[in-house]
């Protein structure tokens, strides 16, 4: 029987993987209870960690601190390389107001925290912690962490203490918030379903529609020409002249007046389109596959890393096969195709065609779902080796500042995500497979911090550190109120958004799922996407900030 004790309090790799292992299945085990249909998910593991090393299960400092690091960078680097793709995107479309308001709430969080800590004369890097337990942001506790030993050289447990302690008070606030605002601002849920029917119907990306061209001064004109005369972002996909079977337009196909076209534009764009060229008709997608005989449509994905990086103007796909592309699909949002758009893997596009071009244009793309789900881990090392490398760049020399190891590896992968195809990497991993990278990252970051922090954990909640529960519940709730009414006052949001805008500055899941359900549809969804990646690279940021400048 001495090998059980051994195994449970004694030394080495044996025993070190054994209590990590199960740490994570314990706590992965809980994550399954809910509260009120709330769950604290992975975070059971932290407490999970808390709770073994409280009772002397203990490990070796060393293997903590590398589990807990390597645990760290891989769950920061995957959330980047999710991010990336939509990171710049998202800086110039149109949510700039709804991630104006979240870093509004960021902005007032640290201001809250740093009052509380002025007045009760809490260690800040205590109130950090507890302020990203607030925020429900694993990775901004794990910079506050690094960044507080980088500059003092010293582990302060209770920065994951007060994270522990306050992350299940930080999943509530968000939705006591939105309790607290339906009355607040008078929330009237079927208005605010009528707001969001008409809302929906303005905002589609890609806008389809025939119309018959009228205009007689563009008869003649080229396809080509006709989009630089009008100027706006338009596929014309399809062309009939005079009731004849339709065929595949290109740039020199020629337009007549009483032609049918099929045309894909932004919805934005529509009616300046219908101005000039001429009167819409009712004529669906499908009623011109069945005129145009044998002219087929279908979806082809990118699997083939040759074109990962590839511009449409590379390909010539056009001119090669004779085919049409009137959209692309990436990440589930339709795009509207142009020459100098680059293909990434796993975009999927949709092409127009006979059937032979288009089983062509298959065999060139690729088309093969099953590379898709072969690994490509030489992007991932190599992301993390340059964001470990860029987070160990000294940004100041006295005292030495860097961007550490979560915001140097999210700041990497994030770039990667972005840029990567201009440098031939493939960043494309499936969502199973992101996740999982994620997940084991996060479990071994949690669980190494929860066994190293269980050793006065329990004294130090006794002797005053329940009230960090309270501050939790104030940093979260007054910044999220304050935004919540001048968001609804000023910019007359409506309240759907407004609940996805205020989950994602708190980068909350939860709450997320809360607004879902109570919207009936994807709106808040849609505005938490908007706000995430910003909010989730910030948080990392600012916590790092607040260690270095307010320390």
């Amino acid at each position: 029987m001495d090998f059980i004790v051994d195994m449970l309090f004694g030394q080495g790799i044996a025993h070190s993987i054994f209590i990590f292992a199960i740490v994570i299945a314990i706590g992965t085990l809980l994550s399954k209870i809910k509260i009120a249909g709330i769950s604290l998910g992975s975070t059971w593991i932290l407490f999970a960690g808390i709770a073994m090393s409280h009772f002397g299960m203990a490990m070796d400092s060393d293997m903590l601190g590398f589990a807990r690091d390597f645990g760290l960078t891989l769950f920061v680097f995957s959330i980047g390389l999710q991010i990336g793709p939509g990171f710049f995107s998202s800086l110039r479309a149109g949510g700039l107001r709804q991630m104006w308001l979240a870093v509004l709430v960021m902005v007032l969080g640290v201001i809250v925290t740093v009052i509380i800590a002025q007045l009760t004369h809490t260690p800040l890097q205590t109130m950090v912690g507890v302020m990203d337990g607030a925020a429900v942001n694993t990775p901004a506790m794990g910079a506050t962490q690094q960044a507080y030993f980088d500059l003092t050289g010293i582990d302060d447990s209770t920065i994951p203490m007060g994270f522990a302690i306050a992350y299940p008070f930080g999943v509530v606030a968000v939705i006591i918030a939105f309790l607290i605002l339906k009355p607040l601002l008078g929330i009237k849920f079927k208005q605010e379903d009528e707001a969001l029917k008409a809302l929906s119907n303005e905002n589609k990306f890609a806008a389809k529609y025939s119309l018959e061209v009228e205009n007689a001064q563009i008869d003649g004109k080229s396809v080509s020409e006709i989009r630089n005369i009008i100027a706006r972002q338009f596929v014309i996909s399809r062309i009939s002249h005079d009731g004849n079977k339709a065929f595949i337009a290109d740039s020199e196909s020629r337009v007549y007046r009483g032609d049918k076209l099929f045309i894909v534009s932004s919805l934005e764009d529509k009616e300046a389109i219908l101005a000039f060229l001429g009167r819409q008709v009712d004529m669906l997608e499908q009623e011109w596959g069945e005129f145009e005989g044998k002219l087929v449509s279908r979806r082809i994905v990118v699997t083939r890393s040759e074109i990962n990086g590839k511009k449409f103007s590379d390909l010539r796909l056009r001119t090669k096969y004779g085919i049409n592309i009137t959209r692309v699909n990436r990440a589930g949002v339709d795009l509207i195709p142009y020459q100098g758009m680059e293909l990434q893997l796993g975009d999927k596009v949709m092409v127009v065609g006979s059937e032979s071009a288009i089983d062509k244009v298959a065999e060139l793309l690729g088309n093969s779902l099953k590379k898709l789900h072969q690994p490509h881990i030489f992007t991932i090392f190599l992301g993390i080796a340059l964001g470990v490398f860029v987070g160990s760049i000294p940004l100041v020399e006295s005292p030495q500042i860097r961007l550490g190891l979560a915001a140097g590896p999210m700041l990497m992968a994030i770039l990667i995500g972005r840029f990567g195809t201009h440098w031939h990497l493939i960043t494309y991993t499936t969502v199973s497979a992101n996740l999982m990278l994620r997940e084991v990252g996060l479990a071994m970051f949690l669980a190494a911090v929860g066994l190293a922090s269980g050793d006065g954990f329990v004294d130090a909640l006794l002797s005053g550190g329940y009230v960090w529960m309270l501050y939790a519940l104030i940093i979260a709730i007054v910044p999220l109120l304050l935004v919540g009414i001048f968001a609804r006052k000023v910019y007359k949001m409506d309240y759907y958004t407004l609940m996805g805008t205020l989950a994602g500055s708190m980068t909350n899941p939860i709450a997320l799922t809360y607004a879902n359900n109570i919207a009936g549809s994807d709106m808040p969804a849609i505005s938490y996407a908007t706000v995430y990646p910003l909010v989730m690279f910030l948080r990392v940021v600012i916590a790092q900030m607040m260690i270095m400048f307010l320390l």
